[in-house]
């Protein structure tokens, strides 16, 4: 049999300096949507997360707690990981940079670059932002001495370092950004670099530190520890065994298919990383992705300054698939969006109780009211010109959500989605099957009625796995298709007429139970008070 395709899909390493938002499950939430899909698509599938663990932050926060660093870290990954497993993330490979072989490979590959000449030694002397571990030169900062990302104050940075020749590769990269049209997307960022970055001309890049110790030792120089941003950008080959005795996932799964980013880390992901491969002779990643943010209040959330959202509060109130859903439609992927709690509770309501929701309990109850819950076998259909349009609708579906999901376009997936879903409950009014069952000879065409709607819900429900994986198996249930493959999986939403005559349905609980939406918005501004005390 032949190989499956590969897909790899790495989401940022996040810094484990607190406990992670709302806005840090947004990337992970996206990247396992479509790890899920391409899953679904038969990929063999490689998702990668991690935590980002070295630096001066981490080490000043461990020193204020009376712990070392590495006990510090381990109590906020732990908290990290369990964040992931109730939003269901279906991560393949969780990578720490104090992993003992991460750490090895780091001192393989700053040794290789120092060997290659793509390293030297000299000083830095310029303005480093502590909370974002970034250098920077005078000219780049705001208000003359804050770092243009985060807004911190920088201090005025002078120590022994060594450089990486990143200013050799300033033509480079613009000449591979415009033979290469997709690798970073959207295309707005692309200019960005080129603009703000590249076509000013790069500086040679500091890639140690020696004023601290938390961080990855360079074996040739005593006192120098491996520069955050170096260390961490080589997880997404290291965590492939780069550098290791086994190399048979590298030689699997790389280049990356996607490096799903925060538009804030752009820089790093489509400059530094790309100028460090190119040096090592290694391929680069196919496409980098740099998502908006999730705003709050108009202003990225942020550890530092205090306007976060906790996820698990929500996933704990509302579900996983709720929040899941929320994130994936509610913002504009590639832009920025804004999260407040009136919006989630009323996507919760319109969409998941009342479209949903809604439609599936209508259905399922019909079903049970009018056949005893058992589909009956299908008489000679006639020509409807209502059936005809819903089964035209449900036929181009999977296609339609296939398009937008190559896209990365989550938000657009889903419009799809509910596009139909929205159909099936406009054509209970239209087909009025209370009306038709009062009479016996329309006993035929409400069977069709039912069967279109029941069918309609399977389709639906196989395509909405990538998005909301507990929610599918929930309404095979009540359809009575629960466990059968060839009814569920994603191929099978491609055709038409699957769902099986002598089925039997079966009422569940409500999907998405309808919510008191000025109750819940006192009970999440109570819980946020007491959070803060």
């Amino acid at each position: 049999m032949a190989d499956k395709k590969t897909y790899y899909i790495s989401t940022p390493i996040y810094y484990p300096s607190d406990k992670l938002h709302i806005g840090h499950s947004y990337t992970t939430v996206a990247a396992d949507c479509m790890a899920r899909y391409k899953r679904l698509k038969g990929y063999d599938v490689m998702f990668l997360t991690g935590t980002d663990e070295h630096g001066l932050k981490i080490e000043k926060k461990a020193d204020a707690k009376g712990v070392t660093p590495k006990k510090y870290v381990d109590d906020i990954v732990a908290g990290i990981k369990d964040l992931w497993s109730i939003m269901d993330i279906s991560y393949d490979k969780f990578i720490r940079t104090t992993d003992d072989y991460h750490v090895k490979a780091v001192q393989k590959i700053f040794k290789e670059l120092y060997d290659k000449g793509e390293i030297y030694k000299s000083y830095y002397e310029g303005y480093y932002c502590t909370p974002c571990e970034s250098f920077w030169t005078k000219t780049q900062l705001k208000d003359g001495c804050r770092c243009p990302d985060c807004g911190a104050e920088t201090q005025l940075a002078k120590e022994d370092c060594y450089f990486f020749r990143l200013s050799k590769y300033s033509k480079i990269l613009i000449d591979y950004f415009n033979e290469h049209p997709d690798f970073i997307s959207p295309a707005s960022r692309k200019n960005e670099m080129i603009v703000n970055f590249l076509e000013k001309g790069l500086e040679d890049l500091c890639v140690s530190r020696s004023t601290f110790k938390w961080g990855i030792p360079v074996t040739f120089d005593e006192g120098h520890v491996v520069y955050v941003w170096v260390d961490a950008l080589s997880n997404y080959i290291t965590a492939l065994g780069y550098g290791s005795d086994d190399t048979s996932l590298y030689d699997k799964f790389w280049p990356c298919d996607l490096h799903l980013v925060g538009k804030e880390i752009v820089r790093f992901h489509t400059i530094i990383w790309p100028a460090i491969l190119m040096a090592l002779g290694l391929p680069l990643p196919k496409r980098v992705y740099g998502h908006g943010w999730l705003l709050l209040n108009g202003d990225k959330m942020s550890k530092s300054k205090g306007n976060v959202v906790d996820p698990v509060v929500l996933v704990n109130k509302y579900s996983s698939d709720a929040i899941r859903y929320y994130l994936l439609r509610e913002v504009p992927f590639g832009s920025d969006g804004s999260f407040t709690p009136e919006s989630l509770l009323n996507r919760i309501n319109a969409d998941l109780a009342n479209d949903l929701g809604n439609l599936v309990s209508r259905t399922v109850s019909m079903q049970i009211k009018y056949f005893g819950g058992v589909c009956p076998a299908p008489a000679e259909r006639k020509a409807e010109p209502l059936d005809d349009e819903i089964i035209g609708l449900f036929s181009e579906l999977k296609t339609n959500v296939e398009t937008q999901m190559d896209a990365l376009q989550f938000p657009l997936a889903l419009t799809e989605l509910w596009k139909c879903i929205s159909r099936l409950n406009k054509y209970i009014d239209e087909t009025a099957p209370w009306a038709l069952a009062k009479n016996e000879e329309d006993k035929p065409r409400l069977a069709q009625v039912l069967y279109v709607l029941c069918e309609g819900i399977r389709i639906a429900g196989a395509l909405l796995g990538p998005f909301m994986p507990r929610t599918p198996e929930r309404i095979f249930e009540q359809l009575g298709i629960a466990g059968n493959d060839g009814l569920t999986n994603w191929e099978s939403a491609g055709t038409w007429g699957l769902y099986p005559e002598g089925t039997v349905c079966k009422k569940g609980d409500p999907l998405f139970p309808r919510l008191d939406v000025q109750k819940e918005l006192e009970d999440l501004e109570r819980i946020k008070l007491e959070a803060a005390k």
